[in-house]
């Protein structure tokens, strides 16, 4: 096998140190090594640039491109599935080459993507998210109406559940649909007209039926979780990540040190929320108020968050926002206090760890694979990330060059 080395360029490896000259030595798929005067068959030139692990994005929606409600009623059933194909190329071109997406994608589309059918990142899928009646992933409207913003279809079990057997249930059939992670609403949300972020969603036994199953079946939960008092309840039931966070308090965040839970604060979504309805999307004017009110507090949460040193990784709910701006959110986080090589690691080996996939992923290291990101310049330097990604690496095999993917097998003109 052709040993390839990336020499020239500083090295952000994932591990905790700041980027330094190194070269990185590919083998087979594999790292083989990390140093300096690396020899390999073939050498990729990386001067002026950082190389680093392959990124991920640990909360995205490949099957929505925007929440513009009057554009989702006159949108085709399967047009989604054609826009997830452009989602994932987006994103992969963007060097992200691991996603969690929290709703949306289903068997189908991982498979598409695992079988090398189409082009994207990895993926873990949670397919659809768990909602009490009247939570944040009920569609109904107050004209009767049943408008979810991502409706159950053959390969998308329904999800709005109540009581404790309900739970069980369905989450077992969001297992048996393929389901890699749980995904809960323990508060309301903003885009859901009805209901309100500070308020808790799903009692106690409800919540530890979700668990136990999930143990069960080795996979992990991810919480939608906005307000103190979901936050806190998701904590306590053994829940793995808290999604977003918006209303953390220091009970909050005290528990969430001590049960070593990890917060995942998508910074960009209500921010991307005002962004599509100042270009004119149509919502509902309780949803649009939400936004506006959620957005400094979120940032102040999440900077108590990272000043106390809660475990966090880098997820963007793209979707909600375009699909291609996911790197904004490592500003964003450096603006909450995080310091660039902060952020950096939470869209590497952080974000890996909370996978549970950083034995082979979120860091260049010898034995792990390699999957690599050419960024020109300096990873210090958050400024205009998506035009500086030269080139992206998946097990050796180059995916995108310039911000586009290419065809497997294929090596473009650098």
């Amino acid at each position: 096998m052709t040993r390839r080395v990336f020499a020239g360029g500083q090295v952000f490896d994932g591990t905790g140190g700041p980027a330094a000259r190194a070269d990185v030595l590919v083998e087979d798929g594999r790292v083989l090594d990390v140093g300096t005067g690396l020899d390999g068959d073939e050498v990729v030139d990386c001067a002026g640039t950082t190389v680093l692990p392959g990124l991920f994005d640990c909360h995205v929606h490949v099957m929505l491109s925007g929440v513009d409600m009057l554009r989702l009623l006159q949108t085709p059933f399967s047009y989604g599935f054609y826009e997830a194909v452009h989602n994932l190329r987006r994103t992969l071109a963007l060097g992200i080459t691991s996603v969690r997406d929290a709703g949306g994608a289903d068997l189908g589309v991982a498979q598409a993507v695992r079988d090398g059918l189409i082009a994207g990142p990895r993926m873990q899928i949670a397919i659809s998210m768990l909602s009490q009646t009247g939570g944040h992933g009920d569609g109904w409207h107050v004209c009767g109406a049943e408008v979810p913003l991502m409706g159950p279809h053959p390969g998308r079990p329904g999800t709005v559940v109540d009581g404790a057997d309900e739970m069980r249930r369905t989450v077992r059939e969001l297992l048996r649909a393929g389901a890699d992670v749980l995904k809960v609403a323990t508060s309301g949300g903003v885009l859901s007209a009805r209901d309100d972020p500070r308020h808790p969603h799903f009692r106690p036994a409800e919540l530890d039926v979700l668990v136990e199953e999930a143990v069960a079946a080795g996979v992990h939960v991810m919480a939608h979780a906005q307000g103190a008092e979901g936050i806190k309840a998701a904590v306590r039931a053994g829940i793995r990540s808290i999604e977003h966070g918006i209303y953390l308090d220091d009970e909050a965040i005290d528990l969430m040190l001590t049960h070593g839970t990890w917060l995942v604060p998508t910074l960009a979504a209500p921010r991307a929320v005002l962004t599509a309805v100042a270009a004119g999307a149509s919502l509902p004017e309780a949803v649009i108020e939400k936004a506006r009110a959620v957005q400094s507090v979120h940032d102040e949460s999440v900077r108590r968050a990272v000043e106390a040193g809660v475990k966090v990784a880098m997820g963007t709910d793209s979707g909600v926002g375009p699909h291609g701006d996911n790197l904004s959110e490592l500003g964003l986080m450096v603006g909450c206090g995080m310091t660039a090589d902060q952020a950096w690691h939470a869209a590497t080996l952080s974000a890996a760890e909370l996978l549970g996939v950083d034995g082979e992923l979120g860091s260049l290291q010898p034995g792990k694979r390699a999957d690599l990101v050419v960024l020109d310049g300096d990873a210090g330097d958050l400024t205009g990330l998506a035009g500086r990604v030269r080139e992206v690496w998946r097990d050796g095999v180059l995916v995108a060059v310039g911000g586009s993917t290419v065809e497997p097998g294929t090596i473009p003109p650098r």
